[in-house]
């Protein structure tokens, strides 16, 4: 089924790099899910309705949700395709994440109101009738939710969506919820004990809502800036890192303005005694790579660094190698020293965590004072001017840490 739609329906199906490609994938998954969540609702409303059990009742609100979050989803993807304009330069593909989070709201808002209706029948409790019917409609709801979420997934990782993938979820959820339903009434008509359908429909609201909070959180993240993703960093290392003349990069940054568009900054560092205008060429490379073999738009800068100092070359190993010893997740980067008459000034960043710098966590201050201790104990002549800094929540990037043997 899911082959047929699609090769029914989406033209150049293989390629999803474009962005009209990606579209049609979106909106073929949305109003599939429109039309399919919109049969499942009347169904089950109608049933629930007829035979009186809350539990099918509040099945079928969670359908008619998922159906008002697929139009909102719609909305999203055609407002997130609008190309980039005056106000806005990046495009708007961050709708796409707009759209996800007042989906999640909206399954938040359901079910709280099928949890208070769902409490209600387990204190008044009222008789249930069920029947084949009710059978055979929870059954095929079971079947239609199990494609759905199969359907969405397939989509989803073709154009790399998060809300296809959060609804693919959600569909799973669904199936979860409704063989749920299907148990309780079962049991219901098989031992009389009424309150087991107002039970059933606390049960799926509560999922709704257990759901729904999931959904927020994943939703909010890219928004408010997540860190990056850990396989993509460690990607972009080992990709950055087979280019000529490359030491190590560090000072990452990844800013995401929707899916498919995502600028990607960092530092890489190459000998300060290599042509310039190689270097400069080698990180044009780069750049022009990255956007054409995973669409990011890179900004690239270049630190020189002296290779060919034995004593810098000394420093730098034993800062990378203490720094490594103190504090698994920092690294140490762009060193230099600057000789004095009485003392020798080491100049150098340290990347940590984020939460090393947040509030009163003293964890980056102790790190900097025993960095400086350490170097003191081995030259009492040299003083470390140390900046912490940030990684971003990146993973521990690659440092030049070994030039001895690669410069």
């Amino acid at each position: 089924m899911s082959h047929w739609l699609i090769r029914i329906f989406i033209k150049d199906a293989e390629n999803t790099g474009d962005a009209r490609v990606r579209n049609a994938y979106a909106n073929l998954a949305c109003v599939t899910g429109i039309l399919c969540n919109v049969l499942l609702f009347a169904g089950k409303f109608a049933v629930g309705t007829l035979f009186g059990s809350v539990a099918i009742a509040a099945d079928a609100m969670n359908n008619l949700s998922d159906a008002s979050s697929n139009i909102v989803s719609l909305v999203g993807f055609r407002l997130g395709a609008r190309p980039a304009d005056e106000k806005h330069p990046f495009g708007h593909a961050r709708y796409e994440y707009l759209a996800g989070l007042v989906v999640s709201v909206m399954i938040l808002v359901i079910g709280i109101e099928l949890l208070k209706e769902s409490v209600t029948k387990v204190l008044h409790p009222t008789p249930v009738a069920f029947g084949w019917l009710s059978a055979a409609v929870l059954v095929a709801s079971i079947l239609i939710k199990l494609w759905m979420s199969l359907f969405n997934k397939k989509i989803g990782t073709l154009i790399d969506s998060e809300t296809l993938l959060a609804t693919a979820a959600d569909a799973r959820n669904d199936v979860i919820s409704t063989a749920a339903v299907l148990v309780a009434s079962l049991a219901v008509v098989a031992t009389g004990f009424t309150r087991l359908d107002g039970l059933a429909g606390v049960a799926v609201a509560a999922f709704i809502l257990y759901s729904g909070v999931g959904l927020v959180r994943d939703t909010l993240d890219p928004i408010l800036g997540a860190a990056p993703d850990p396989e993509l960093i460690e990607r972009l290392e080992r990709k950055v890192m087979t280019y000529p003349n490359v030491l190590g990069i560090h000072d990452l940054m990844l800013h995401d303005y929707g899916p498919g568009n995502r600028l990607v900054s960092f530092h890489v560092e190459m000998p300060a005694g290599a042509d310039v205008l190689q270097s400069h060429d080698t990180i044009d490379t780069i750049e022009k790579d990255l956007l054409r073999e995973e669409g990011l738009i890179a900004t690239i800068h270049y630190d020189p660094v002296v290779t060919d100092d034995a004593h810098v070359n000394e420093l730098r190993s034993f800062l990378t190698e203490t720094a490594a010893r103190l504090e698994p997740d920092a690294a140490v980067h762009d060193l230099r020293i600057v000789p004095g008459t009485s003392h020798t000034n080491v100049v150098f960043d340290c990347a940590v965590p984020p939460d090393y710098l947040i509030g009163k966590n003293q964890r980056a201050g102790r790190l900097a004072n025993a960095l400086r201790e350490a170097v003191r104990e081995k030259w009492p002549d040299h003083f470390c001017v140390i900046r912490m800094e940030s990684n971003y929540g990146a993973a521990k990037l690659k440092e030049a840490s070994d030039l001895q043997t690669r410069g």
